[in-house]
């Protein structure tokens, strides 16, 4: 049970940090001025700064769960249950980390 609301509660954060990278690299095929330009510059930058924070910090925690169920997974021994369940939190933390770090590139793809 505490795996799974752990689950939901990742991919919540990767799938909000995945829309982030839509809404701030949106095109409204309008032009701007390069003064509104550097006003968005100038607002976007903090928020671009919080956004790099979770991405970072997200990765830094995704590592040390990946070590904990390495380790978890080494010393479980003939336990097939906690096997499973290491190679499960294993295969969700990838999931997880391959969204955080593709993201940014499917956006500017998409958009760009």
């Amino acid at each position: 049970m505490k795996n799974k609301s752990l689950a939901i509660f990742g991919l919540s954060l990767f799938a909000g940090i995945f829309v982030m990278q839509f809404i701030f690299a949106a095109d409204f095929n309008q032009p701007i001025s390069s003064e509104d330009k550097a006003t968005f510059d100038q607002i976007l930058e903090p928020v671009m700064k919080i956004y790099n924070l979770v991405k970072y910090s997200a990765t830094v925690i995704a590592v040390i769960i990946l070590l904990f169920a390495g380790v978890s997974y080494m010393i479980s021994g003939d336990n097939p249950a906690k096997r499973e369940q290491a190679k499960n939190m294993i295969t969700y933390v990838v999931i997880g980390l391959i969204v955080i770090w593709v993201a940014p590139l499917l956006v500017n793809f998409i958009v760009g």
